[in-house]
């Protein structure tokens, strides 16, 4: 017989990604379902058109679900084609024609490869776009999406430099009770004291109303108090609200900036930001891990066929992102590094796979 690997490599990566297309249609056609059945009350409430409905809110929902359990929609992939190989026995068929099981995993790695490129695309540079498409909807049909932080805000600008505004009204963008200190080596060089900052929209300044501005040199203080004035400060809106899920808004270079602000900040979301960055470069990588083991489990011809080759592999996908999660709580509430929770998962199932690829009949 004249064998011919890179036949059967396209024969394979054809199965591979039209299985993976086929469960992702499928689940999302029962997603979306189930997602419209639950807000459809809000989208009637908020009187959203359909066409809103549809190009505003599902086809932005669509690559966040899929991107979000591409591991598990790849596994079953995997799963599905490889156990009907197995069933039909075009495996053995194809070991006894003197193809190895390693070479047979080289089609399943590219193709894995493919889907954590596309992955690793849809995370970090697409969802970000969409969710701002969601974001929008929701904050005109559904609910604020956009908000005021509680009052009494205390906000680090950088090591020397501190501001607090009472209350902030982000609907007429105006605070209350705002101050703004600068510090030196000695304490208090300078601060400034507002009964209420307004952002101008035109100017892109400050307006300040009620004010009183401190110097301070030693045992020397100058005071300016004043009614009205128009100033620029090293605050912004952003400081004084906060998005439900901003960070997914962001693409990878503006969280990294992002961090690096809140870091001079002080801010106390820093792990929880650091975690999301180190969990978009992960996540991809799980894909190629989960296919070899999908591949592993579902090579052996089994008398329980199909079921017991799917069962086996949402128990391990639903495991990875269990341990994800718990990784996670470890980052942001203990002492584990943003690094180590978000690659551990990884690692792990690394190991497993190795165990596995070792372990497989051949």
């Amino acid at each position: 017989m004249d064998f011919k690997p890179k036949l059967l490599d396209l024969y394979i990566i054809k199965k591979f990604l039209g299985s993976f297309v086929t469960v992702i249609i499928l689940i999302i056609l029962v997603v979306v379902v189930i997602d419209l059945a639950e807000n459809i009350q809000d989208f009637l409430d908020g009187k959203a058109p359909v066409k809103d409905i549809v190009f505003g809110y599902y086809f932005n929902f669509i690559p966040y679900f899929v991107n979000m359990f591409s591991p598990l929609f790849t596994f079953v992939a995997v799963i599905y084609f490889t156990s009907r190989l197995s069933v039909n026995s075009e495996i053995v068929a194809m070991l006894n024609a003197g193809l190895s099981f390693y070479r047979l995993m080289v089609p399943y790695i590219i193709s894995a490869i493919f889907i954590g490129i596309l992955s690793f695309y849809l995370t970090n540079f697409l969802i970000p776009q969409t969710a701002k498409g969601m974001m929008e909807f929701k904050e005109k049909y559904v609910s604020k999406q956009v908000r005021s932080k509680e009052i009494d805000n205390h906000i680090k600008l950088n090591d020397s430099t501190y501001a607090y505004v009472h209350y902030w009204d982000n609907n007429n963008l105006v605070g209350y009770n705002f101050w703004y200190e600068t510090f030196n080596n000695k304490g208090v060089s300078y601060k400034l004291s507002a009964q209420a900052i307004m952002w101008d929209t035109l100017n892109n300044k400050w307006n300040l109303g009620d004010y009183t501005i401190r110097r301070f040199d030693n045992a020397r203080e100058d005071i300016i108090t004043g009614s009205w004035k128009d100033t620029t400060l090293p605050v912004q809106i952003s400081d004084f609200v906060y998005v439900r899920e901003g960070v997914a808004l962001m693409n990878y270079k503006e969280i990294r900036q992002f961090i690096t602000e809140e870091k001079a900040k002080g801010s106390s979301m820093i792990k929880s930001y650091e975690f999301e960055k180190q969990r978009r470069l992960a996540f991809p990588f799980s894909t190629i891990i989960l296919t070899i083991v999908g591949l592993c489990v579902s090579s052996r011809k089994s008398r329980q066929g199909m079921g017991l080759h799917l069962l086996l592999g949402l128990v391990i996908t639903f495991s990875f992102i269990m341990l994800m999660q718990i990784t996670q709580m470890f980052s942001i509430y203990g002492g584990f590094s943003a690094f180590w929770a978000a690659w551990t998962p990884n690692f792990f199932y690394t190991a497993l796979c190795v165990l596995l690829v070792i372990y497989t009949p051949k």
